[in-house]
């Protein structure tokens, strides 16, 4: 594992200086006022004033920031040294107050206390995970009784499809490779062109299943999971760029397809909370 961590947070710590100077991240955009938050998660997450969001693998902090621009009390989390210490640089710059904390999400309760109201994590994340089951415990540790997770992510259903030869449409590949895959690195999401030095990267695939019941097992209740036809980034070569920002697939290839998720998943309040709730409501004052 340590092969894999090295080599994955190798990648990136270099991907920080390259992010920060992608049209894909608008980092003049965000200096300016513009939420890097899009539209899923903002008609999703309504009400933020006065809620504390403890944000996971956060990159630089962009959307922790937005969070936080809404209302929410911000900790970012994230293992790079060099997008913490951006985060942070920019926290300032733009006058906005957030926590920044630089820890694996699986070391993070060595590094971190408190509980939070909703904890966040947001496109791209779950690929670099090798354990779903001990990434939802960490969850279930930061959330507070009757607080909540929310994750807007790539569909698993996408890992099923790749290119076909000529990039005008998609072909099924197969259902499940080895974990994890190794990967060449042929530069980033944000831009295809650029040359990095780390060479390869490692990616493990879960399936929805794997994400629901690594969620249930820690604990958490699913409030509700949505499919999307769309999603954040050219993820195949066909897809088109809508003016909404939102990548499709034409008319005609894949419909219906799902290719973004969202999911909220609620840690119920303790049997006694509720018990002593149920007794005040009904006057009875028993404990």
């Amino acid at each position: 594992m340590d092969e894999y961590r090295s080599a994955n947070l190798s990648l990136w710590r270099e991907l920080v200086a390259v992010h920060a100077e992608s049209t894909e991240y608008d980092l003049a955009g965000f200096i300016q006022g513009k939420s890097s938050l899009r539209s899923v998660e903002l008609t999703e997450l309504s009400d933020l004033n006065g809620q504390s969001v403890l944000h996971l693998m956060c990159h630089f902090g962009l959307d922790s920031m937005s969070l936080a621009r809404a209302g929410a009390h911000v900790t970012g989390v994230d293992y790079a040294p060099e997008a913490i210490a951006l985060a942070r640089k920019l926290s300032k710059q733009v006058g906005v107050k957030a926590r920044f904390v630089c820890s694996d999400v699986y070391d993070l309760p060595n590094k971190l206390k408190g509980k939070f109201d909703m904890v966040f994590i947001s496109y791209g994340v779950l690929a670099w995970l090798p354990d779903l089951n001990k990434w939802a415990a960490v969850i279930a540790r930061f959330l507070k009784p009757g607080g909540f997770f929310y994750i807007v992510e790539l569909h698993p259903t996408t890992l099923l499809f790749a290119d076909n030869a000529d990039g005008s449409g998609i072909v099924a590949t197969q259902a499940q490779a080895a974990n994890p895959r190794l990967v060449p690195v042929h530069g980033s999401y944000a831009d295809r062109t650029v040359k990095l030095t780390q060479p390869v990267k490692y990616k493990w695939q879960h399936t929805t299943a794997d994400i629901l019941n690594s969620l249930m097992q820690a604990g958490l209740r699913l409030e509700f999971f949505h499919e999307f036809p769309f999603c954040s980034f050219q993820k195949f070569a066909c897809m088109e760029k809508g003016s909404d920002d939102w990548w499709r697939f034409p008319e005609g290839i894949a419909p219906g397809v799902p290719l973004l998720f969202s999911l909220r998943a609620a840690k119920p309040h303790s049997p006694r909370r509720k018990r002593v709730a149920r007794a005040r409501r009904s006057g009875s004052g028993a404990t």
